[in-house]
C-alpha cells in the first residue's frame, strides 16, 4: 500500500556531506511522522532523527548539530542533510514513516524503506 524509497547514499570522505531523500508513495491519507534509522555492520539498528507533521524534530545525541532532518509535506518526502561526516556514521540508512492509509476506518501503520548505504572514509 505504501512504498518508501531512499536515495542519496554513497562514499564520502570524513568531514564531507551527503543529503539523503526518502519519498513515500501509495495509498497515503497523511503522514504523521518520518524518521531515519541506521544500522552499522555488526550493530543493531539505531534511531537517528525524526520529524512530525507539525515540523518538530528530534535527533540522537551522536548526530545533533551535524545532521538536519526536514520534510516536504506536499511531496511526501523527507530529507536528511548530513554534514561533518565521521567514519562512525558509516551504515545503511533506513527511512521510516508512520502513515495513515486510505481505509475504513483510517489507520496508521509503520513502513520502512530498503535502505541506502553511506560509507565515510577516514
Amino acid at each position: 500500500q505504501v512504498q518508501l524509497v531512499e536515495s542519496g547514499g554513497g562514499l564520502v570522505q570524513a568531514g564531507g556531506s551527503l543529503r539523503l531523500s526518502c519519498a513515500a508513495s501509495g495509498s497515503i491519507f497523511s503522514i504523521n511522522a518520518m524518521g531515519w534509522y541506521r544500522q552499522a555492520p555488526g550493530k543493531q539498528r539505531e534511531w537517528v532523527a525524526s520529524i512530525i507533521s507539525g515540523g518538530s524534530t528530534n535527533y540522537a545525541d551522536s548526530v545533533k548539530g551535524r545532521f538536519t532532518i526536514s520534510r516536504d509535506n506536499a511531496k511526501n518526502t523527507a530529507y536528511l542533510q548530513m554534514n561533518s561526516l565521521k567514519p562512525e556514521d558509516t551504515a545503511v540508512y533506513y527511512c521510516n514513516a508512520r502513515v495513515v492509509v486510505f481505509s475504513a476506518p483510517l489507520r496508521a501503520s509503520d513502513y520502512w524503506g530498503e535502505g541506502t548505504r553511506v560509507t565515510v572514509s577516514s
